[in-house]
């Protein structure tokens, strides 16, 4: 039960801080200006880990590399509380296993954005945050929108980058037990 509440509590809030943080690194990736609000909420949650692994990991190439890495140690952290603490595992799977959450909490945010992108065009197409949501997303869904032609004026890139980061998510769930 103990484990149970641990876990629930860490992955709340180590799951926010990584969105926070991969947010954070994306934004740069894809160049684009958040609304006062978010870069605020962003920079203000984040700042307190990004600032210091600035000096380990200073940003090259215009992207904010501490933001990433800062992500990666949450998820180590996490793993570390939830599962090492509990069951004792080599340091080896403690950072594959955090290797994996990483790479979860990337497609998860993906998807995430995917699907407050298709809710943004059905219900409210002019929302404020719109655009920022769509100016994240289109890195991933130009590709597909150049293979998949308009079906009756609908447009389903969303739905196949949603599957194919299902699939990508699978993949990558396992790979692990054959690691192991």
């Amino acid at each position: 039960m103990l484990q149970s509440i641990v876990t629930l509590i860490v992955d709340t809030i180590a799951g926010l801080l990584a969105v926070v943080l991969l947010l954070r690194f994306w934004m740069q990736v894809v160049r684009v200006r958040p609304p006062m609000s978010v870069a605020h909420f962003t920079f203000k949650l984040s700042d307190w880990l990004v600032k210091p692994l600035r000096r380990i990991v200073p940003g090259a190439g215009g992207y904010d590399w501490a933001s990433l890495l800062g992500a990666f140690l949450i998820a180590l952290l996490s793993i570390i509380v939830t599962v090492w603490l509990f069951f004792p595992l080599s340091v080896q799977l403690v950072l594959l296993l955090s290797l994996l959450r990483f790479i979860q909490w990337i497609f998860y945010g993906f998807m995430g954005l995917i699907i407050v992108e298709v809710i943004f065009s059905w219900v409210n197409p002019h929302a404020p945050l719109a655009p920022f949501v769509g100016a994240l997303t289109e890195p991933l869904l130009r590709p597909l929108r150049r293979v998949l032609p308009l079906i009756g004026n609908i447009d389903l890139s969303p739905l196949v980058a949603l599957l194919l980061l299902q699939i990508g998510l699978r993949v990558v769930s396992a790979i692990l037990p054959g690691m192991m």
